[in-house]
């Protein structure tokens, strides 16, 4: 057999080697974004309760230098 065939088989395997661990990483930084998406919505929904039973909470600001 050609060693230029066998280095090309090799050189294939691995690419589709990192194609596969790249999209395991994208699959992962999706679910991670998506989750964070979750809590955000869940974090504003609680906010926009707490402001609903206590709409003075959160008002004003007090800043001093």
């Amino acid at each position: 057999m050609d060693m230029g065939l066998v280095n090309m088989a090799v050189d294939f395997k691995q690419a589709i080697n990192m194609n596969d661990i790249s999209t395991a990483i994208l699959a992962k930084a999706l679910d991670t974004g998506r989750d964070m998406g979750q809590e955000m919505v869940q974090m504003i929904d609680s906010a926009a309760m707490e402001r609903s039973v206590n709409p003075a909470v959160g008002g004003n600001i007090d800043v001093s230098v």
